[in-house]
């Protein structure tokens, strides 16, 4: 298989990334596609369609694993990897549907997309059209059936003041709020005075989670 483009996301790290995608509608990406297949007719008509599927190379996956923790079990119970999400596979191949906010063709061929959930650089495999009338049908979802619940997260004042003087403060603002209420954390850590750091859109954060609440502690750029 050749590799098509190259997915360039808010995430510099696996720890903080997003379950699944979709659930935090303020992180962006950008699909560039490689040299060999940048030609504006390779996706003409695309423009058309409000999502796209992304078929892409778990690169950082090393070697496969026949059972798996998923985190939604609380991470102790194992399930067979083809019951799973899991990146630990005999062929290391995601899935995910994104929204497509536009794409460019001024320089190569570009397309920006939203929900994201994937690792900044990955590389992608294939891109397809989303259709509603085939792609969304009514199903069961297994272990995952149900929508995780979000915690609250709080800001503190360096953090507001650091992100009111952001050119996408705004933005971040949400990002935050929707990747970190999706608690991160490995389903065994449950020390409310312990602190994480996160690596998040070019922002160095500082968080915990007492009693089900983040509190962002600061936010600074990263260098």
């Amino acid at each position: 298989m050749d590799i098509i483009a190259d997915l360039f996301t808010d995430f510099p790290e696996k720890f903080g990334i997003p379950r699944q995608a979709g659930q935090a509608p303020s992180s962006q990406g950008r699909v560039v596609l490689r040299p060999a297949f940048a030609r504006p007719e390779a996706v003409r008509g695309l423009e058309g369609y409000s999502h796209i599927w992304l078929l892409f190379q778990f690169h950082q996956a090393q070697g496969w694993r026949p059972t798996v923790r998923p985190p939604r079990l609380g991470g102790n119970r194992r399930l067979g990897v083809f019951a799973s999400r899991s990146p630990f596979r005999p062929n290391p191949i995601g899935l995910s549907v994104f929204r497509l906010e536009g794409i460019d063709c001024d320089d190569g061929v570009c397309l920006h997309v939203s929900g994201v959930d994937i690792l900044d650089g990955t590389p992608v495999l294939d891109i397809k059209p989303y259709l509603p009338w085939a792609d969304c049908v009514s199903a069961q979802g297994g272990f995952a059936d149900e929508v995780p619940a979000t915690l609250t997260v709080s800001l503190s004042r360096q953090a507001e003041s650091s992100l009111a003087q952001m050119a996408e403060g705004n933005r971040l603002r949400s990002l935050l709020a929707q990747t970190l209420g999706l608690d991160p954390r490995p389903a065994y850590h449950e020390d409310p005075e312990r602190i994480y750091f996160s690596n998040l859109a070019g922002l160095e954060v500082q968080w915990r989670i007492c009693e089900d609440v983040v509190e962002v502690l600061s936010v600074d750029a990263a260098d």
